[in-house]
């Protein structure tokens, strides 16, 4: 790590936890700089008196490094708890816990298979052993692909970089664990010449940014770095004081493809005067420029603004972009980031648990910044497997949401929706080995009514709830709520009603071949809301069968259909 970690002395198991690193540092750097002063008038008494005071200091300490000492997801459960401000939910059912872990680290709903053995299975390590499975999973490699695209391209069009080969790279960095700094650089730059990756150049290339440094800065910033900055291209932020014109020109200034326009010239509409700057990332000093003038061939060969971005930018000692990307991952397994708004990281908006979040900062930095590690100790915290709905609250009480005292009910996103449809009606493995449509289906013609022709296969029905259920091109995806949405659209898709045909495999047919109504209503509970019925449930679900066997096909597909458009279906919970 470099001058990160010169001088801090921490025992190796804590250096391994990556946790209050800072906290050494603050601790031993200004007393080892201090000691080898030469010129201190008794430097040894000195010496001993900076020791002891070391001393004191490391004492106030010890409770931190306690748990420092833990594995991370303890932790985090130190820091909620501790913030928590009265009591907390239980933890969740096994069935409420698979159906929340799978659908955030596989993307989907588990499959019933997945969900009788997990149920049925005695061992108390199970939920880990879950977590691993998961993680190690392709559905993991294509969920995150699908999660990091719609971060990173907001749902923008482009078609210089073919969707498969973006896919592809994206899947096979994320299944391998690559360090995520590293992609991060290979998205901000792409050689020109025999690239390694030339797919990732989709990131500069979508609607929107090709050819529009203001726009790259913009959403660099507010992708890497968690601050919305569109303000400043004009003037300092009327209201976020560490908003700065000087730093969005600094950024501004990294983005430019040719040498000669690394220095940027700018002026606040309030305050007349010129000023500029050279490539610089906020709270970083200022790269410095070559002279042009005296050996212009051979500095501008040697000086690419933009390469020195993905280098600088996403380097573990940017602290703001590890701190910002951290929290967008707390953001997907937890529902709320410890910043929030994600893109409103400012003293005027702090985190709800700064001391958590400077440990998970250390903690991805000691391992590499691999995803994977992060994700696994967060899925193992007590916070995350909190119930999502508890009778312990008095009457009218409400709890904060950064508090965490109950797990948030998170809204699928429209991938998710589509992978655990595919996976509740059964009819997943047909759709992924779908060929595409002939003629291709056009998504604009259907969701306007001028074509009944359905998607074939899975890369089409995604395409399609996309865009009808994701947030408009280009804008915020992180503040869309597409409930509504997905109410309307579960009631009268056609899609769906195709879905609930009993095809061969599906769970329309697996349920009418069930031996009795008892083993009917478990299959539907089982495969579309990952658990058992209740009591009430089961009463009224067999009432329900019982007064449509004049027509027990369409009972089944009625039943199914509703809970499927019931919000514990379209809610992770």
């Amino acid at each position: 790590m470099g001058g990160v970690w010169d001088g801090v002395l921490c025992t190796h198991s804590l250096t391994e936890q990556g946790v209050l690193w800072s906290m050494c540092q603050v601790v031993w750097r200004p007393l080892r700089e201090w000691s080898v002063t030469p010129d201190i008038v008794g430097a040894q008494s000195m010496r001993w008196s900076l020791t002891q005071l070391g001393l004191l200091a490391f004492s106030l300490y010890v409770p931190a490094l306690l748990v420092a000492a833990d594995p991370l997801h303890q932790v985090i459960d130190h820091h909620i708890g501790g913030a928590a401000g009265g009591p907390v939910a239980p933890a969740a059912s096994d069935a409420e816990f698979l159906r929340r872990v799978t659908l955030d680290l596989a993307g989907r709903v588990p499959t019933i298979k997945e969900t009788r053995a997990f149920l049925e299975n005695v061992d108390a390590e199970k939920r880990g052993q879950v977590v691993d499975r998961l993680l190690a999973s392709q559905d993991y490699a294509r969920w995150m692909q699908e999660f990091v695209s719609v971060w990173v391209l907001e749902r923008r069009n482009e078609t210089t970089i073919a969707q498969p080969d973006w896919v592809r790279y994206l899947e096979e960095s994320l299944a391998a664990d690559r360090p995520w700094n590293e992609i991060v650089g290979e998205l901000l730059f792409v050689p020109t010449e025999e690239p390694e990756h030339p797919a990732a150049a989709k990131f500069m290339l979508v609607a929107g940014r090709k050819g529009n440094s203001h726009q790259i800065t913009q959403d660099i910033a507010r992708l890497f770095l968690g601050r919305d900055i569109m303000c400043a291209q004009c003037h300092d932020h009327p209201s976020v004081e560490s908003y700065t014109q000087r730093d969005y020109f600094g950024l501004y200034s990294y983005v430019q493809e040719k040498p000669s326009q690394a220095r940027s010239e700018f002026e606040s509409v309030f305050e007349p005067g010129q000023q500029s700057t050279g490539p610089r990332l906020p709270g970083r000093p200022e790269r410095e420029i070559p002279d042009f003038e005296t050996a212009p061939e051979a500095a501008a060969a040697a000086y690419r603004p933009r390469l020195m971005l993905s280098t600088d930018l996403p380097h573990p000692e940017n602290r703001l972009f590890v701190r910002t990307c951290v929290n967008r991952f707390w953001y997907l397994m937890m529902g709320r980031g410890l910043v929030h708004p994600l893109d409103a990281d400012h003293p005027e908006n702090p985190p709800s648990h700064p001391e958590l979040l400077e440990a998970l900062q250390a903690g991805w930095v000691t391992s590499a910044l691999r995803i994977k590690p992060l994700l696994r100790q967060i899925a193992l915290s007590d916070a995350y497997q909190r119930a999502g709905s508890w009778t312990g609250l008095r009457e009218g009480e409400t709890i904060p949401e950064d508090r965490y005292r109950v797990a948030l009910p998170k809204p699928l996103t429209p991938e998710q929706l589509a992978w655990s449809l595919l996976v509740a009606t059964g009819n997943r493995g047909r759709m992924e080995q779908a060929p595409a449509s002939d003629p291709k289906f056009n998504w604009y013609d259907y969701i306007n009514g001028r074509s009944e022709q359905l998607p074939a296969n899975t890369a089409e029905t995604l395409d399609l709830f996309g865009r009808v259920l994701g947030a408009p091109e280009g804008e915020n995806q992180d503040q869309f709520n597409p409930a509504m949405g997905h109410a309307l659209f579960l009631m009268h898709e056609p899609l769906v009603l195709d879905w609930l045909e009993a095809r061969p495999g599906s769970t329309i047919e697996r349920v009418l071949a069930a031996k009795d109504a008892s083993a009917q209503i478990e299959e539907i509970y089982l495969s579309v809301l990952s658990r058992q019925p209740d009591a009430q449930e089961h009463r009224d679900t067999l009432e329900y069968l019982q007064a449509h066997q004049d027509a027990p096909a369409r009972a089944v597909v009625d039943l199914v259909w509703s809970l499927l458009a019931a919000a514990e279906f379209r809610l992770n919970h």
